[in-house]
């Protein structure tokens, strides 16, 4: 049976990749480029760690409190689980958990870790695997293991593109979407992957005339003052704003069946689907929250709200997405005449319903 979840889960996402690949650089580029949203990071291996001093605002024991909101801590493997419940409770205002990987960790520990855990408030986040772009066939040869970790990611990213030209570019591209067909993958410079593909930003209000910045706007303004290198400051064109996100809404309930399908077999590229699903098949048509991650499936039912209309809506994204394509195998997945399905048919949703 699945284990309860609280009423609010934070998602954990588990950043790995050899040494050298990026894993800090990415890490300080999301805390810069939150938006508001307030990350807990457990960093499995503290001593090669470089947060920017300026956004330490202090240390306490194995935890560090930035100054934008965000908590640092360092743990063993062996204290992740007590790391997870310091970070995630009942008044926790955490918004998303990244944990950092030691270069040298297995990355398949870490997500049994996650998944394991007893923690009611956390939920799994998906396996962000960096890869150096330059330095692949080389930590190929000297780890095979490497394989092994691609073919388990959720998103895998080419990190230090600008390194390779464009025909080995096309021959790591190629060489990792055989080892792992169906994640999504983003190619980049110094880690700068949108935090939109990772996480929910929470949006940044415009500052109230004479308001005070705050850490995240002076770091945002000077992040847009700096621009990036090789886009000019043009974050719109910029590669890490280049990922797909498509959205689906149907009148019509689901049918249970083709739904866990497509979500089986989803196309290549898709990272995340959130949404609520509606099925209206006699004795379960409450309203489910879907969370996906990759191959993670997690339905949880939930009550309408008074005079809520029952629809589905769900937002997927990733990368290379065709949104038609997307868009019509969900609308495929529409049934018309759904209050004459047998309850039988959410055989399949209930193999990924999380307890209430």
């Amino acid at each position: 049976m699945a284990k309860k979840r609280g009423p609010r889960s934070i998602p954990v996402v588990v950043v790995a990749g050899f040494l050298g690949s990026g894993k800090t650089t990415l890490l300080n580029h999301l805390l810069r480029n939150n938006g508001g949203t307030r990350i807990g990071v457990i960093v499995n291996d503290f001593g090669s760690v470089n947060i920017d001093s300026m956004m330490v605002a202090g240390q306490v024991d194995s935890m560090m409190a930035l100054s934008n909101g965000c908590m640092c801590c360092a743990v063993d493997v062996s204290d992740m689980d007590a790391m997870l419940d310091r970070l995630a409770h009942r008044t926790s205002e955490i918004d998303v958990i990244v944990v950092e990987a030691s270069g040298l960790a297995e990355p398949r520990n870490m997500i049994r870790l996650v998944l394991g855990s007893e923690n009611p408030y956390i939920t799994y986040g998906g396996l962000v695997m960096l890869v150096d772009g330059a330095e692949y066939q080389n930590s190929r040869a000297r780890h095979p293991e490497l394989d092994q970790h691609i073919a388990i990611a959720d998103l895998i990213v080419l990190n230090k593109t600008d390194r390779i030209g464009g025909e080995d570019h096309d021959t790591l591209l190629g060489d990792v979407c055989g080892i792992n067909p169906r994640a999504a993958v983003v190619s980049t410079v110094q880690g700068r992957v949108d935090p939109g593909l990772l996480f929910d930003r929470a949006p940044r209000p415009e500052p109230r005339p004479g308001q005070q910045l705050s850490f995240d706007d002076l770091l945002a303004d000077a992040a847009d003052a700096a621009g990036c290198g090789e886009c000019g400051g043009d974050h719109d064109t910029h590669i890490h704003t280049l990922y797909d996100s498509v959205t689906f809404a149907s009148e019509l309930p689901m049918h249970p069946r083709r739904l866990i399908r497509f979500l089986e077999k989803q196309p290549a590229g898709v990272y995340r689907i959130k949404g609520y699903v509606y099925f209206g098949v006699p004795g379960h048509q409450q309203k489910y929250l879907l969370q996906v991650v990759g191959d993670h499936i997690a339905f949880h039912p939930q009550r309408w709200n008074p005079g809520e209309h029952r629809r589905t809506e769900l937002v997927v994204i990733g990368t290379d997405l065709d949104p038609d394509s997307v868009d019509a195998m969900l609308d495929a997945c529409t049934e018309s005449e759904a209050e004459g399905l047998d309850a039988d048919t959410m055989m399949g949703v209930h193999r990924y319903t999380v307890d209430a």
